[in-house]
């Protein structure tokens, strides 16, 4: 697969079918475009109606062109396209590119046009980019190939770029060509009919050139796929993501907390993060990463990301501190040797503090004594070095003088320059500058995805767990097989509880009643205080109905909860199927636990601080199954309300261990039984230790054996 793509980029011959003489075409551009950007091999314009094209002799018919033909460029009318690739298949060309538009886009004839096209190329061993496309670009000097129509080059450099949006493609090379961004190759997918995003993967995964990988995508043609692709790539360079589409609900319908919570941004993140994919929310912020990508060394895994900050204006050293601090990268505490030397070279005025303030008189040489002695020390991770306007001196000496310092310390260093518009061009003839930003808070981001990636690439690979064998797990299989043989849906309240137990999971005693008498005798046995709920198909949420009656402490008390409980349902036109009779639990940290179903990714697997409230805080982690222990760690420590579950003001902390086995052995049963649509655990009573931690509600659907597909 790797070498077949190299027909597309680095080939000997390129025809461009539909090459025109009119210069308001884009046959005209494509052209004019390989031409004037030097392809170093030989260039074939094919045009039925004209004997030369930009003064090269055109061909009626790319089976009249002499020698073999690596490459076809085909812009023409899309009802021609298919015989232009018959030729081409007759040829012997091995790479395709069609821009032409009008096919699974628009639709209707398109759909079917575009499967007769596919079906075309991978029967006559061609790989083709498009259709519906910009364009590629090699911009290596070897090569030199722009078949585009962008109206600006790609500056060549150690991005390789594929976008699935044509007009964002020209947007992007724009973008990048003003902040010198340059790129190895440059791919527009368009509709991805034959190469796809896990195609073009595979190809820069080991071309040496191509030092960091980044796609806008629309969709996922394979999620499942791009997963075991990205999680192998991402450990050799790092792969950066702008996914659109953030607000798409993705799942069907859900009735548990779980699935609500859940949608297929959710998904995509959890895929994308969990796979050391680095995802930005914008293209804004997609080029400010990469230039830290392609100028900064990536930082080791033990760094603890903290920060020196060097400037000469207070505001924008607190602006940079308020951004380090809120994601995460704490200031590096300077040491007493680092601000004597520091304290030695500026004015009294001065603060040698983090952030080191020069004051406004600081020049290039006062940059270059405070950078190079902030890298020295030891507790200095990284280093955004700020610049507001100065009056004394050229900004541009600031950069030239922070240059072969920050290359020689082996960290990163990110500038922020406050300038006049005209030194952002003039910055582009220092050589290997640091990344330059003008606004503290982009920097600050683009330094926490660089030290992100720098833990995730040095993070040991881990067994998953397993605790298949333990407990009844044959019988809890078969549990769940005999409910989607009966046409799937929610497990009965015995069904659920019995399932978890059977799994090792901490369920609260219980028992199901279907009369007074037998939960007051139910009750007896489990002993008070006790827990009264009603169960049935229509109690989804049965604290929104008065289904729910706690700390009941005698009979007495039962019995008036269920004279009152049946009630409150028959006023809502409720009828219960039956009553759960449960032992009240110890007091613990509510939490849930959660399976829900993405259409496209599969299983996802969830974790947050639980209760009723779930939905308004939306304290939640996702992760696709299986995870590892430190995954199932992170998720946990990743909640805004981990200090709750760390414990807070004296109280003693829960037990983390136990909910991290409990994750896991949840991930285990999402991998295992492919039926299961949804699980709700919810809540979760987490416990100081495994023994006092239990559930004490929980939900479980699955799907029907009929429409139940194997997944991927």
């Amino acid at each position: 697969m790797t070498r077949a793509l190299d027909a597309l980029f680095r080939p000997r011959s390129v025809a461009v079918i539909g090459a025109s003489t009119r210069k308001d075409t884009l046959g005209w551009h494509v052209l004019h475009k390989i031409l004037t950007e030097s392809f170093t091999g030989k260039v074939f314009p094919v045009n039925p109606r004209a004997d030369a094209v930009h003064s090269i002799m055109a061909y009626a018919s790319i089976l009249d062109v002499p020698g073999p033909v690596d490459l076809a460029i085909i812009i023409i009318p899309k009802e021609h396209v298919l015989d232009a690739v018959k030729q081409c298949a007759a040829k012997g060309v091995r790479g395709l590119v069609v821009i032409s538009a009008g096919f699974k886009e628009v639709g209707g004839e398109g759909i079917a046009r575009e499967k007769s096209l596919r079906e075309l190329v991978r029967t006559s061993g061609m790989r083709m980019i498009g259709p519906n496309c910009m364009g590629i670009i090699n911009a290596d000097p070897e090569i030199s190939l722009d078949a585009t129509f962008a109206p600006i080059p790609a500056l060549f450099g150690g991005v390789a770029f594929a976008s699935q949006s044509g007009a964002l493609g020209v947007a992007i090379l724009n973008a990048a060509a003003e902040l010198g961004i340059g790129f190895t190759q440059f791919v527009s997918m368009g509709n991805k009919a034959d190469v796809s995003g896990n195609d073009l993967l595979e190809y820069w995964e080991n071309d040496e050139s191509s030092r960091v990988i980044a796609m806008y995508l629309e969709s996922f043609g394979n999620p499942r796929r791009f997963a075991e692709i990205v999680r192998r790539v991402s450990k050799k360079k790092p792969i950066v993501v702008v996914k659109s589409g953030r607000t798409i609900a993705g799942a069907a319908a859900a009735s548990s907390h779980t699935g609500a919570l859940a949608g297929a941004d959710r998904a995509v993140s959890a895929l994308l993060e969990q796979m050391g994919v680095l995802r930005v929310d914008t293209l804004d912020d997609m080029f400010h990463l990469l230039m830290a990508l392609a100028r900064c060394p990536v930082p080791p895994g033990g760094s603890q990301g903290r920060v020196a900050i060097v400037t000469n204006a207070g505001g924008p050293g607190i602006m940079a501190t308020d951004a380090c601090v809120n994601l995460g990268l704490p200031l590096a505490e300077l040491s007493e040797e680092t601000k004597r030397k520091l304290r030695s070279a500026l004015p009294p005025e001065a603060s040698v503090a983090n952030p080191v303030d020069m004051i406004a008189s600081a020049d290039a040489p006062h940059y270059a004594h405070c950078l190079e002695t902030v890298l020295a020390d030891p507790s200095v991770d990284a280093v955004i070095l700020i610049s507001v306007t100065p009056i004394l001196y050229n900004p541009i000496d600031v950069i030239e003088a922070a240059t072969p310092i920050s290359l020689r310390s082996g960290k990163p260093v990110l500038a922020v320059m406050m300038a006049k518009e005209e030194f952002y061009s003039e910055v582009r003839r220092v050589e290997d500058h640091p990344p330059i930003y003008r606004f503290p808070e982009s920097a600050a981001k683009a330094l926490a995805q660089l030290f992100r990636y720098g833990a995730w690439k040095s993070r040991p690979e881990e067994k998953i767990p397993s605790f298949a064998g333990e407990g009844a797990t044959a019988r809890a299989e078969e549990l769940l097989a005999a409910v989607s043989a009966r046409g799937g849906g929610w497990l009965s309240p015995a069904e659920t509880f019995g399932w978890l137990e059977m799994n090792g999971f901490p369920v609260a005693r219980w028992e199901i009643a279907s009369t007074c008498e037998k939960a007051a005798a139910a009750a007896s046995r489990i002993g008070y205080p006790v827990v009264l709920k009603a169960t049935g198909a229509a109690l989804l949420h049965k604290s929104d109905v008065g289904g729910v009656a706690v700390s009941l402490d005698d009979e007495p008390a039962l019995r008036q909860a269920w004279d009152q409980m049946s009630s409150r349902l028959r006023f809502h036109g409720i009828v219960a199927e039956s009553f759960l009779i449960q032992e009240q639990a110890a007091a613990g940290r509510e939490m849930i636990l959660g399976i829900a179903t993405d259409p496209q990714i599969g299983p996802l697997l969830m974790v947050g601080l639980g209760g009723k409230y779930v939905e308004v805080w939306g304290d939640v982690k996702f992760r696709i199954p299986p995870i590892t222990p430190s995954e199932a760690e992170s998720m946990i420590r990743e909640l805004k309300g981990f200090p709750i579950l760390a414990g807070v003001r004296g109280e003693s902390p829960a037990s983390l261990e136990t909910a991290e086995e409990l994750l896991l052995r949840l991930s285990e049963l999402a991998v295992r039984n492919a039926s299961i649509v949804e699980i709700d655990i919810n809540p979760l009573i987490l416990g100081t230790e495994r023994a006092n931690t239990c559930i004490v509600d929980a939900r479980i659907r699955v799907a029907s054996a009929v429409s139940s597909p194997p997944r991927s």
